[in-house]
């Protein structure tokens, strides 16, 4: 694990709208500086819970932290947020949502990990509840207070984002009808953030197409020599175990396991 892998970082809940707006400011051609200075004004009046009001100068830095995951990612991502970047400008912004949450999720494999979570216990039941998502992130990060405040905030982003309800029973959610992504070449860069979110960087196939962390989503059936044939970053390797790594090298047999691996895992 490197420090991105280890590290939280959700320190509260964000909206969907200040993403977007980071990005509609990318996409006119602000600088960094510029969209930092910009985000500081805006967020001085946005509260988490989606209204308006003053917000103490600490409190809507810490947002500023998860959206700068658009415009100054690590530099091992910088091509994956390019090509994020270049779905954006011919998505509409009601659209982005899938965007956003996988740049999140590279940069912040935390808020990936609580969201394999919440997949995997809906695959288990239709309703679940925060206390049940709190045990399974502390078994991966340790039993400490800050780790069920992070999971809390992120818990609390996919109900602001609407992928989550609130059910009737207070600390208990339901899942939202998954939000369809029918371009192939997006779910491929969908695929791509897990394994940036993985920290040896390879998948085994099935599981990357299957990933509990998907939940919101609908995503199209692809094979795996249609990833190494869309996306230069992956590599498709057949070994016993299924994995999706980084560039791709061609199945000698469809018997054989795959698996989907980062070109430098």
């Amino acid at each position: 694990m490197d420090k991105r892998h280890e590290k939280l970082g959700v320190k509260q809940t964000i909206q969907k709208y200040w993403m977007d707006r980071t990005v509609q400011m990318m996409l006119a051609g602000m600088s960094e500086k510029e969209i930092r200075a910009e985000l500081d004004e805006f967020l001085k009046t946005q509260k988490q819970s989606g209204g308006t009001g003053q917000r103490g100068e600490k409190t809507y830095g810490m947002a500023i932290g998860i959206l700068a995951s658009w415009f100054v990612p690590d530099s091992d991502l910088v091509p994956f947020r390019d090509e994020a970047l270049m779905f954006a400008r011919s998505l509409s912004t009601e659209e982005w949502l899938p965007l956003h949450w996988i740049i999140i999720s590279a940069s912040y494999p935390f808020w990936f990990n609580v969201a394999k979570q919440v997949g995997r216990l809906f695959n288990l039941q239709d309703q679940i509840t925060q206390v049940q998502v709190f045990e399974r992130i502390k078994e991966q990060y340790g039993d400490r207070e800050t780790v069920a405040r992070n999971a809390r905030y992120t818990v609390r982003s996919f109900v602001a984002w609407g992928i989550l309800k609130d059910a009737e029973n207070k600390g208990c959610y339901e899942k939202s009808v998954p939000i369809s992504v029918a371009d192939p070449d997006l779910a491929i860069l969908m695929f791509e953030s897990v394994l940036h979110a993985t920290p040896e960087g390879k998948v085994a196939l099935g599981s990357l197409l299957n990933n509990p962390a998907f939940f919101p989503f609908q995503l199209p059936l692809i094979s795996g020599d249609y990833v190494s044939q869309c996306n230069d970053r992956l590599v498709y390797r057949f070994t016993k175990i299924d994995t999706l790594c980084g560039k791709i090298e061609v199945a000698p047999s469809v018997d054989n396991w795959c698996s989907i691996h980062l070109c430098n895992a």
